[in-house]
């Protein structure tokens, strides 16, 4: 047990559940305030789980977590999590929306794990300035949505009375913050041994979501090439044009390609535009036509055959639409 200071009464966090949230990222943040709390031998985080009806909602897996009410009005000394996953923009209904604002008038702090966040921006609750951290299948959508907003390439963002994370352990990563931020690092180091955690991660040091990463190697000029290309998919960059920017021949990035990637420059660019173009077509409300030109394809035929091509069905399929003639 290790001596903390509490306040005058335990800190409080209203895990709000939407159907299909993230089971991974609502668990790990529960778990962590858990382990804090026994750890100091007192309550210094209290958690309340609410949904819109009041009743279980299913997670990611299938499974459903007990609820204790339904939403409720919150104190200013507060803070609310948005737990989302998956379809968040079809999940979030006027009802929770409202129920954000009225918080949010009161003053609340709140913040979104997984695609949390997509639930605050649509209440009107993040400020331009104000960082959000957002699942990476969910990025490009949510910037057509919110084009004034800045997503964060950390995996959490912690700014004024709102806090995000980009899904996945990086609940973790927030709710050590919380501990180490009202009860010291010593408390907190101790919680992140007991999670098997490396250090904690603090904001400034946290991971970025890059597409280097996730394709799980370090290779510097490839990491390079691949930031560009992830950041100019609307107006993709010419091979050498990759090349010369890196400081690397045209011979060289081909070679980096097949030996990394068992790909080429222009067939891997091409992948991550039309996947980026089925996130948004399953998460936006643009026409195929826009969502094409978003993902740098001016030739409407040409989207589609490259689409049909990579997943055997055309993009108004994808979205149970009868095909245009």
């Amino acid at each position: 047990m290790i001596e903390t200071t509490p306040d005058q009464k335990p800190k409080r966090f209203v895990f709000a559940l939407l159907p299909q949230y993230s089971a991974i990222s609502f668990t790990s943040a529960l778990e962590t305030l858990r382990i804090a709390n026994r750890l100091s031998g007192t309550t210094l985080f209290e958690t309340v789980v609410c949904s819109e009806s009041g009743e279980s909602v299913y997670d990611s897996l299938g499974g459903s977590f007990p609820v204790d009410s339904a939403l409720e009005d919150c104190h200013r000394d507060d803070t609310i999590v948005v737990c989302t996953g998956a379809d968040v923009q079809k999940i979030v209904t006027p009802a929770v929306l409202n129920w954000l604002r009225k918080c949010g008038r009161s003053g609340v702090a709140m913040g979104g794990l997984c695609t949390g966040a997509y639930a605050l921006a649509k209440a009107g609750l993040i400020a331009p300035d104000v960082p959000v951290a957002i699942h990476w299948e969910n990025q490009s959508s949510f910037a057509e949505e919110f084009p004034d907003l800045q997503i964060s390439e950390y995996t959490y963002t912690l700014q004024g009375r709102r806090y995000s994370t980009a899904g996945g352990t990086a609940s973790i990563d927030l709710m050590l913050h919380f501990v180490s931020e009202t009860q010291g690092d010593a408390l907190a180091n101790l919680v992140a041994d007991q999670l098997m955690y490396t250090n904690i991660r603090v904001l400034q040091h946290s991971a970025k979501v890059q597409v280097a990463d996730r394709v799980g190697f370090r290779h510097p000029k490839l990491s390079e090439i691949l930031a560009l290309m992830e950041t100019n998919l609307e107006e993709p960059l010419r091979p050498g044009d990759l090349a010369q920017t890196v400081n690397i021949s045209t011979r060289q990035l081909e070679r980096l390609f097949r030996r990394y990637l068992q790909s080429t420059p222009k067939k891997y660019y091409t992948d991550l535009r039309l996947q980026r173009a089925q996130h948004l077509l399953l998460q936006t409300n643009m026409s195929v036509m826009n969502v094409g030109l978003a993902c740098g394809f001016n030739s409407a035929s040409h989207f589609s055959r490259l689409f049909r091509q990579r997943y055997g069905m055309s993009p108004h399929k994808l979205r149970g639409e009868p095909d245009k003639p």
